[in-house]
């Protein structure tokens, strides 16, 4: 294969870090946009789109064999025209295309190989081609498009008809979707190692945090095995985006921000339940890892790291004991070795990931040698980071940081959530309007969905942690943009892609909650938190309406809706009479409290004292003047 340097392609101008990757390969990328679905029309070629992401492990290979190969590219640039996407960057476009994909093929993933027209109608989807394979079918595809066109299409017409039809389902009582998620957890659940099914698994902390209300042994279970496992980074801190294997050992060794940020609520939940030691340690080891490695001068944080080094995946993280000894000194390496699971055979393709599969607990002279071990690993190489600065995942980071800064009573997570919230208020948005990030200091598109659901839920986050009313000001502000915006007055629910927003070839809504909690699912949650810390009638029948609407999408398959039921569980709803407002600085509320300073006249104090009036279960209580 010929891997030398060539001359930039059109992508040469662009900011993303993904795109940046494939300017010097010989196949002609385009980035998406007019000029290319042009050249396709005018020169009569089909369009061959591929979409991935900077720290994407197969979309490397794929690069690598395909790519940067000559010949790929000289039929690629004979007979189509190549565009390249950024998930991260255009996830409307992923989600249109993901679902073509997942309807032509059954299943789905990254990187997504699509061919269609300069109207980008598709006709044909894959994920990963090798390279044979994909010259085989870039030579059929080009001889049909030549010759018979018409059976390319064949199917296309029904497909896309069949994708603009949102399915509607009868919907069930809320009770009856928990209670059927909990048992299809209870069934899928791995009582030897923790997670569901057998692998991969993947963290989801959405499934964890309703189930640690539902079926808290699972949760935990699972929580402990994660930290345990090697798909924890005991080194450096910080979660990989998902386990190989049943027991967490090897991971895919990316790391995301988003799977990080969630991590921490899910940890800082089982935290506040249980008061267990080890969740703090991992919410702080989390964070530390993200604001040492995550985080950029200005305060956002980077959207991922690479799960390849020099090449070659893991790389970075894999260790032999021999080098450890090296670097630590007899003594201290073999405990170490002991503590961390080192072998001479290794545990992992030769090489050792360090976990405590064996021993929750390393002896503490073993884990203070962690520093010595995590600075040699960062002397050895460094990992390839996507540095954009996505709305959506830095909101997420913003709810973690609030969400552990409340329950371990830290105030340094707090102003960095506060930081953060000012960024995406001040950055990323414009008055009451989101973009939908940031790549090198400019400003990508308008916002989606999910950037305004997670920046909302973030507010609400800081606001249970700090009763500062602004957060809830400006929550409410983004709520009716996002009602102006997403919402769809016909159908119910949210569109993912908003009216600001390029118009593509569907408009699709998510509801299941997939590796991210769904925009409509948070909605939801942040809705029915609204209605009540507002007292808004309008919101209180917005947050009615957008339960109607999740009760349907959720009744088929209710355990793909976890966050969405983590909404419904029941709420201690509390209403302050303040004598002395310097009583609620000192208020610490739970996760599933919500409280709002009422109307004397409605909610008088009671022998002149700060009161408070809590509903639970469909019942209010006497009024109290402390909470517990």
């Amino acid at each position: 294969m010929d891997k030398q340097q060539h001359t930039p392609n059109h992508l040469i101008n662009e900011k993303s870090p993904y795109l940046l990757q494939h300017t010097h390969n010989p196949v002609d990328w385009y980035p998406w946009g007019g000029e290319a679905l042009e050249k396709a029309k005018r020169e009569d070629k089909p369009v061959f789109l591929s979409i991935g992401y900077s720290t994407c492990h197969w979309c490397h290979v794929m690069a690598e064999q395909s790519f940067e190969d000559q010949e790929v590219a000289e039929r690629l640039n004979r007979d189509f025209v190549s565009v390249k996407v950024d998930k991260e960057e255009r996830p409307d476009i992923d989600n249109v295309y993901m679902r073509v994909c997942q309807a032509m093929t059954g299943n789905g993933g990254w990187p997504t190989s699509i061919f269609m027209n300069g109207e980008g109608r598709p006709f044909y989807a894959g994920t990963y081609f090798p390279r044979p394979h994909f010259l085989t079918l870039l030579e059929a595809i080009g001889q049909a498009w030549k010759q018979d066109r018409e059976t390319l299409f064949k199917n296309s017409g029904r497909l896309m008809a069949a994708l603009k039809q949102e399915r509607r389902f009868q919907s069930a009582p809320a009770e009856q979707l928990i209670g059927e998620a909990v048992a299809d957890f209870q069934q899928r659940f791995d009582p030897e190692w923790g997670g569901f099914g057998r692998a991969p698994k993947f963290p989801s902390p959405h499934n964890l945090m309703f189930l640690l209300y539902t079926a808290p042994e699972l949760a935990e279970q699972t929580l402990v095995h994660m930290y345990r496992g090697g798909v924890f980074d005991h080194v450096g801190g910080g979660f990989c985006r998902y386990s190989t294997d049943r027991q967490w050992l090897a991971p895919h060794f990316e790391k995301m921000l988003y799977d990080n940020a969630l991590l921490v609520m899910a940890y800082a939940l089982a935290y506040e339940m249980t008061g267990r030691d080890l969740y703090r340690t991992v919410i702080r080891r989390v964070l530390a890892y993200l604001e040492q490695e995550m985080q950029e001068p200005q305060g956002g944080f980077f959207s991922a790291q690479d799960a390849d080094a020099e090449g070659i995946e893991g790389k970075y993280y894999l260790f032999s004991k021999a080098e450890l000894i090296q670097v630590l000194g007899r003594e201290d390496g073999e405990l170490f070795c002991r503590a961390y699971g080192i072998s001479e055979q290794g545990n992992f393709e030769g090489q050792n990931i360090p976990n405590l599969l064996h021993d929750p607990e390393p002896d503490p002279a073993a884990a203070a040698l962690l520093p010595r071990v995590y600075a040699y690993r960062r002397s050895r190489m460094r990992l390839g980071t996507d540095h954009k600065i996505l709305t959506g995942w830095n909101a997420l980071a913003a709810a973690a940081f609030a969400w552990a800064g409340r329950v371990l009573e830290d105030r340094d997570y707090l102003r960095q959530a506060a930081r953060l919230l000012a960024l995406l208020r001040d950055r990323l948005g414009e008055g009451d309007r989101l973009f939908s990030g940031e790549t090198d200091g400019q400003r990508l598109g308008p916002g989606f969905l999910d950037d305004y659901a997670y920046t909302i839920f973030a507010l609400l986050q800081m606001y249970q942690a700090t009763l500062d009313d602004s957060y809830v000001e400006r929550a409410a502000r983004l709520t009716r943009a996002v009602r102006e915006l997403f919402g769809d007055r016909e159908g119910g629910g949210f569109f993912f892609s908003g009216a600001e927003n390029e118009r593509l070839l569907l408009r699709p809504k998510e509801s299941y909650d997939n590796a991210l909690p769904s925009g409509n699912s948070v909605m939801a949650d942040n809705l029915s938190r609204l209605a009540f810390l507002t007292n808004d009638p309008e919101l209180a029948q917005a947050a009615e309406q957008q339960r109607d609407y999740m009760d349907g999408q959720a009744a088929p398959y209710p355990s793909a809706f976890a966050f969405y039921l983590y909404s419904l569980l029941p709420k201690r709803e509390i209403v302050c009479a303040v004598r002395d407002p310097a009583e609620l600085g000192g208020l610490k509320l739970r996760s599933h409290w919500l409280l709002r300073q009422g109307d004397p006249a409605e909610y008088p104090p009671v022998n002149d004292r700060t009161t408070y009036y809590v509903c639970e279960d469909g019942a209010c209580r006497p009024p109290v003047h402390h909470l517990a």
